[in-house]
């Protein structure tokens, strides 16, 4: 049960086939009226990114890219779970849990491993470094979907506790954004004799009408802002709370439909550009779309929306005050003071670049806002791990 092994990717040629085919036979909509990306995802912008998607996206060279970095599977709490563990040349290397978010997956670190478990070799001071572990979250990507009700944030937090003692570490950094935000500080929660910080991107949540009533004029008026900020998109955690079974009958039979769902929430989380592919890279994102639909887990990855997070997502996580906690960017002194009541907040800068998914956008900020965390924990002592 405890065994850990070896795994690759190795998509069925046949899955190819079926992939381009069921692209090229795709029934497009008409497009309604409305400017841009004001009905949704245009027609004519995803006819062409799926067109690219069926034509001149080469998944045999991504594949082997990512089987490049070392992958296995172990069972935890009798579900296997998928993750990469890279180890770095570096003797003092701080082992650190990198969690992805949805619609995501673990290709969203990437860009991020090669710098932060080899820095020397990337132009950068050899420390800190670190032994990189990324987990697929259950029903994602290649590790085994819940088959019952239950699978909640901190169940997730236990396993990937589980893993990184299984896997000789007994200290170590959490990090993660989106999804990952919840996981990284759970994993304090459930094992702070092991994590020496979490880091996480995009907010330790957001607050609620419980809130309300403490909150100062400037904050009240921060509040309505982030509001309409929080109601102007696709409500997915409504959607997917409510029906994910119905969604998920065309995702699974349409990769146009699946890609137009993908890239309606990647615009969304990226506010500051006109388009995803401003900020993130076409490839980048068509390798999170191909292996959502090869894994076959649109609707897998959607039971943080219905049994994992409290309110559908939007309360504020109680967070934890048993290790230091770091924070990729800024935000409203609102977000600060709520949670300062949580976390023990030692870094919070402001001026990092990027929208939601800040791996995918911004890696060398990423990497650097990651290194100067745990560079302010240098006095916590971590033993090499042999």
């Amino acid at each position: 049960m405890t065994a850990i092994r070896p795994f690759r990717i190795d998509i069925a040629q046949a899955d190819l086939d079926d992939l381009r085919d069921r692209l090229a036979r795709t029934r497009w909509s008409a497009q309604l009226p409305g400017q841009d990306w004001e009905r949704g995802v245009p027609v004519a912008y995803l006819r062409e990114l799926a067109e690219y998607w069926r034509t001149e996206f080469d998944w045999r060279a991504v594949e082997a890219e990512l089987n490049a970095f070392p992958q296995f599977l172990t069972e935890i709490d009798g579900l296997d779970v998928h993750f990469l563990h890279v180890r770095s040349p570096e003797p003092h290397a701080v082992p650190l849990l990198l969690t992805h978010g949805w619609p995501n997956s673990f290709v969203e670190f990437t860009d991020t491993i090669g710098p932060l478990t080899d820095p020397r070799a990337h132009g950068l001071d050899p420390e800190p470094a670190f032994h990189v572990v990324v987990p697929s979250v259950p029903g994602f990507a290649f590790s085994q979907a819940p088959g019952a009700t239950g699978m909640t944030v901190r169940r997730v937090a236990t396993m990937f506790a589980a893993l990184m003692d299984r896997l000789g570490y007994d200290r170590y950094g959490t990090q993660g954004g989106d999804l990952g935000a919840y996981v990284a500080p759970e994993i304090a929660l459930v094992a702070p004799e092991h994590v020496i910080g979490v880091h996480v991107d995009g907010g330790l949540g957001m607050p609620t009408a419980a809130d309300v009533p403490d909150m100062s004029a400037s904050e009240l008026a921060d509040w309505d802002m982030m509001r309409g900020w929080m109601t102007g998109g696709t409500d997915h955690h409504s959607l997917l709370r409510a029906a994910p079974q119905s969604l998920a009958h065309a995702w699974t039979d349409s990769p146009a439909g699946l890609l137009g769902w993908l890239m309606q929430k990647f615009h969304e989380f990226s506010p500051m550009a006109d388009h995803p592919e401003d900020v993130m890279k076409r490839d980048h994102l068509l390798t999170n779309a191909a292996l959502y639909w090869f894994t076959n887990t649109a609707a897998t990855s959607s039971w943080p929306m219905y049994d994992g997070l409290v309110d559908g997502g939007f309360a504020m996580p109680k967070g934890q005050n048993l290790v230091p906690t770091g924070q990729y960017g800024g935000g409203m002194p609102l977000m600060r003071r709520l949670a300062g009541d949580h976390n023990d907040i030692v870094h919070w800068p402001e001026g990092n670049p990027g929208n939601h998914f800040v791996a995918m956008e911004q890696p060398a900020a990423h990497v650097a806002d990651i290194r100067a965390f745990f560079t302010l924990l240098a006095d916590r002592p971590v033993e090499p791990v042999a």
